[in-house]
């Protein structure tokens, strides 16, 4: 691999070399935010000179404000006042999902949507019309396993089913006694189906609600794509110490851009988290089979193309995060939005 060292590790075990692969994820950051804050200000395209940024497409530098995550913060979460169950319902159906047309035709055919309505039959319903229509359920962010617990045939609706035990079953309560993040990931856990990376994921979803109120520093675990860049970037890394590593370049994360020159347009003042530097080691893996084609991961292989091109979606509405951050009273009105 071009640009790889000799690996060295520190007395915690951890590498110290890195490849060009890790320079180029300071830089892919810096540049990801500028384009969000290019587009969010009304700019017109192109909104960056790079050729692998301006065609492909990649999630933002941080989490929360990508498309999908918007929609769920603003529309889900925030859109009225909900019981516990209710709220919880919601939030995990729309993820199950996590596409936006879904939650959208199911909303359409059933008004507010709310564990006190559900009834499975009419939500498989629904969803058995999109398909015979050839519509798409599930989003192509995420594996979605089929928890074959419940016997059924399609796979959202064992999803369903699944949602259904799990309010059920007392995971709302569950929820309220968690103690932390890391808890609520492993009450998540307990799930047929879930597995670590998507229960960490969900934990995540829930915590922009009021249900928790955790921090978003105390643990990660990262996907099979935040592995793989993590590899590109450090020769020699053990899976196992990946999420201690994810720790150390979130913590010096300042230093990191100060030592390149390069400046970085923080989130309002909240700097880059732990789930959010996960993501920018999965997109550096995606940008990296473009930018450096000879990278290769764990297990030797190297892929040298983006599946996903970007399509722009339109202006980006103003974002909106949740309340307890004490962010969106700090929101500069782009230029574009103002009236």
């Amino acid at each position: 691999m071009r640009g790889r060292q000799a690996t060295r590790r520190t007395s915690t075990g951890l590498p110290t070399s890195t490849t060009a692969v890790y320079e180029t994820l300071w830089r892919f950051a810096a540049e990801r935010q500028n384009i969000y804050f290019r587009r969010l200000a009304g700019g017109l395209p192109p909104w960056t000179s790079d050729p692998i940024l301006g065609r492909n497409r990649f999630t933002n530098a941080y989490r929360a404000a990508d498309r999908v995550s918007q929609y769920l913060i603003k529309r889900v979460i925030y859109a009225g006042t909900y019981s516990a169950d209710d709220l919880l319902f919601r939030i995990l159906l729309f993820k199950i999902f996590n596409r936006i047309s879904t939650w959208e035709v199911i909303e359409k055919e059933v008004g507010d949507v709310t564990y006190g309505t559900f009834q499975f039959e009419r939500y498989d319903r629904i969803l058995s019309r999109v398909l015979m229509q050839g519509g798409r359920l599930y989003s192509a962010a995420y594996i979605m396993p089929s928890p074959q617990t419940y016997g059924f045939t399609r796979k959202h609706q064992n999803h369903l089913m699944l949602l259904n035990s799990m309010i059920r079953g007392g995971l709302t309560q569950r929820v309220a006694r968690a103690t932390s993040l890391n808890h609520l990931y492993n009450i998540l856990l307990d799930f047929p189906s879930l597995g670590p990376f998507l229960s960490y994921q969900y934990a995540i979803d829930i915590n922009y609600s009021e249900l928790t109120d955790f921090s978003e520093a105390e643990f990660v675990v990262p996907g099979p794509g935040s592995l793989r860049g993590l590899h590109k970037c450090f020769p020699g890394l053990e899976n196992a110490d990946a999420p201690a590593v994810i720790r150390r370049v979130c913590d010096g994360q300042e230093t990191e851009f100060v030592a390149r020159d390069i400046p970085f347009r923080t989130l309002w003042g909240r700097r880059l988290h732990l789930i959010d530097v996960q993501n920018l080691f999965c997109e550096v893996d995606k940008y990296a089979r473009v930018a450096h084609p000879d990278a290769t991961n764990a297990n030797g292989q190297n892929r040298t193309r983006i599946k996903q091109l970007y399509r722009p979606q339109g202006k980006p509405e103003l974002p909106w995060f949740p309340p307890k951050w004490g962010i969106n009273e700090r929101l500069a009105i782009p230029e574009g939005h103002r009236t």
